[in-house]
């Protein structure tokens, strides 16, 4: 490399890091205006949200709990997006797979090792084959996957809805239920994901297993044939085609491989998520946004596996943070505007160097002419 070429390549750099702390700098500012608007304390709610997350015992155990599926969730949306295929249907793709790993699970039983491994695949299976239904409709119907996986969120609250009104699919029995009308049974305590101690703070192996398939996502689409093959579909479907690269395979291969991995997420959060998703058993409202966090995470991460582990800790530390700010008198839901203002943060800096890329390409072009 030569040394004009390093001298621009780091001022780019320096660019990138000073759009970035000025956009997250006037994100904050932001946030401190409108807790001080709504009658708040700005250093209270930071304090709380520090307590709530990370520093009180057993809170960054609890924080890193709900990271997992969040990582799970966005691992998946960074392989269709890849391929150049849009699916916001994580939220549904996680009940159906939630779902699936309740179902099986408790029809196919087994010694405890065994049965996580069962819940595990099943939540897989379940998200692979609802967002398979939206690869069915682009591929064969030329059906836009953005709206299809949209819209098969609500068809798929609908069937586990149905599923948790009848005992012979998901719906517990009667003595099981307590005073809960549409809960399935919970799962035995030899049924669940590990939760060693660290620190005070119980750790659900469902992290490790997310960070696992973050840094293999990332190798796959980095450092394979396949990856390769995936990223130049999504920059170039033409380009990808006359490359030999099959558009339908690959493509419902992503769409796929992201609900599977939502549907991961579901049964984690079933088998290791705690009381924070449903106390091992699937409830109505299981999903709880993760879906959609799990999304947000991917936006921001800019579909890179290793980036997305902080940013989803990041995010499920402002959701478990929020528990604790309304000790302040401050409404909790405030932490889900600071979140949007922080994701639109890390989503300028992206478009101003775009701007200003396409705006010097210009300026060159006619100097050239």
């Amino acid at each position: 490399m030569t040394e004009g070429a390093s001298s621009q390549r780091g001022a780019r750099l320096g660019e990138w890091l000073f759009l970035y702390g000025l956009s997250i700098l006037a994100a904050l500012v932001l946030s401190a205006l409108l807790v001080e608007s709504t009658g708040g304390a700005w250093r209270s709610v930071v304090s709380a949200l520090i307590d709530g997350s990370l520093r009180k015992p057993a809170r960054w155990g609890e924080t890193l709990g709900t990271a997992a599926p969040i990582l799970l969730v966005a691992v998946g949306t960074i392989v269709s997006g890849r391929a150049g295929l849009i699916n916001i249907g994580q939220e549904g793709q996680l009940l159906v797979g939630a779902a699936f790993a309740t179902y099986f699970g408790f029809l196919i039983g087994g010694p405890g090792p065994f049965n996580v491994v069962v819940i595990l695949f099943f939540g897989v299976v379940g998200g692979a084959l609802w967002a398979g239904v939206a690869a069915l409709l682009k591929f064969w119907r030329n059906v836009p996957e953005v709206l299809s996986t949209l819209l098969l969120v609500t068809v798929g609250g609908q069937l586990v809805a149905y599923g948790l009104s009848q005992s012979w699919l998901l719906l517990a029995p009667l003595a099981d239920r307590g005073n809960r009308n549409q809960v399935s049974s919970q799962l035995a305590d030899d049924n669940r994901l590990p939760r060693p101690e660290i620190f005070g703070n119980e750790i659900s192996f469902a992290v490790i297993l997310a960070v696992v398939a973050a840094v293999l996502v990332s190798i796959l689409l980095s450092r394979t044939v396949w990856g390769f093959r995936l990223r130049m579909l999504g920059r170039n479907p033409r380009a990808a085609q006359r490359s030999g690269v099959a558009q339908t395979r690959y493509g419902a291969t992503a769409l796929m491989l992201s609900g599977g991995f939502a549907g991961l997420a579901g049964a984690a959060m079933l088998a290791g998520g705690g009381f924070a998703f449903g106390n091992y058993q699937l409830v109505p409202g299981f999903a709880t946004n993760i879906g959609w966090t799990g999304l947000l995470v991917a936006l921001v991460a800019r579909e890179k596996a290793l980036v997305a582990i902080p940013v989803a800790f990041i995010f499920a530390g402002l959701r478990t943070g929020s528990s604790f700010v309304g000790a302040t008198g401050v409404e909790g839901r405030i932490t889900d505007v600071i979140q949007g203002f922080l994701v639109l943060a890390l989503l300028v800096p992206p478009a101003v160097m775009f701007l200003r890329d396409r705006r010097r390409s210009r300026a060159a072009a006619t100097d050239r002419a």
